[in-house]
């Protein structure tokens, strides 16, 4: 597995990572044993690069990956987020709260049973608090040894350069794929101006560069893809045939059309690490090979064009969380 470091740190990354929100019954039941033994063959094939949140499965999905690398934790990067939170209702709010930031950080320590995050992300922006003061509250962690390194997730450019200058980011967190790349690309120059990582999540366009999502009757009914409008059937047909476009292309590589979206991204430079989300073995074992796949610049700018940026139809989120996004 190729390694690429990141941002203003001493960590080498993995290529590829492993996205974990998948086995907290986002897309479908969750299988405990089976995301774990996902886990441990992650480790074993070098994509050791673990993502997690404080809010996937709220809170189990923390406490699975501290069973996971139980004994292991040596061989794994880890990284997960504070700041999505539910209230008493059960409605979904953002806290970035200095006093909340400490809370939230040794409550995750202490469901993934480790004694130092490697990577900590603010995974909203609070918009009701200065983004200096929570980034404030993030390097304290740093200076109490809980955390090695920090970053965030979905913050526009404007919003990076302001939480750098308190603390050194070493990664901005956001979605970024041949179908969603708009505001990635627009984020990136400022990112490599300051020398940050960008940590590309979602780099499948969750299941649709797959190229196995021939129908909505493929997504299952309780699998929140459903809620998407990519997905919705005002939109389904125009997606499926843009990704239809890449599979001529996937077959004379050689590859399956996920392999070829993955190698696409990684070969738009060495500071974009993805992290593929799966809760199966079979997929992380094809997702992986992507990494050995190599592609010259005629090959990516071909597939650019097969789908040009921002020629997907429907949001990446429904409406309202579309307004917690590149804020």
């Amino acid at each position: 597995m190729e390694h690429r470091q990141l941002g203003h740190s001493s960590l080498s990354l993995p290529a590829l990572g492993l996205g974990c929100m998948s086995m907290s019954g986002t897309y479908g039941k969750q299988d405990d044993a089976q995301s774990i033994d996902v886990v441990h063959r992650a480790i074993d094939l070098g994509a050791n690069f673990l993502d997690s949140s404080d809010m996937y499965g709220f809170g189990q999905n923390e406490e699975l990956l501290g069973r996971a690398i139980r004994g292991r934790r040596d061989q794994v990067v880890m990284s997960t987020k504070f700041g999505q939170v539910r209230t008493p209702e059960g409605k979904m709010t953002v806290n970035g709260r200095p006093d909340y930031v400490a809370q939230a950080c040794d409550a995750s320590l202490k469901r993934l049973g480790i004694d130092v995050i490697d990577l900590y992300y603010q995974h909203r922006v609070d918009p009701t608090v200065p983004i200096e003061e929570t980034v404030g509250a993030m390097k304290r962690l740093i200076e109490q040894g809980k955390v090695r390194y920090i970053g965030l997730c979905e913050a526009a450019p404007a919003t990076v350069r302001r939480a750098h200058r308190v603390h050194p980011l070493s990664a901005l967190q956001s979605e970024f794929s041949l179908l969603y790349r708009v505001q990635a690309e627009e984020t990136l120059p400022t990112l490599r101006e300051l020398g940050i990582s960008f940590v590309a999540y979602s780099p499948l366009g969750r299941s649709w560069l797959t190229g196995r999502v021939g129908s909505v009757g493929d997504i299952p009914s309780d699998d929140r893809r459903r809620d998407h409008p990519r997905f919705q059937e005002a939109n389904f047909g125009k997606n499926l045939e843009l990704v239809q476009r890449l599979e001529p292309i996937a077959k004379e590589k050689g590859c399956t059309p996920g392999q070829l979206a993955l190698a696409w991204l990684l070969a738009q430079g060495s500071d974009i690490v993805p992290i593929p989300g799966t809760k199966r073995k079979e997929r992380l074992e094809e997702n992986v090979k992507a990494a050995s796949l190599r592609l010259d610049a005629r090959d990516a700018e071909r597939i650019a064009a097969a789908i040009p940026a921002g020629a997907a139809a429907g949001t990446r989120y429904p409406e309202p969380q579309m307004k917690g996004v590149h804020i």
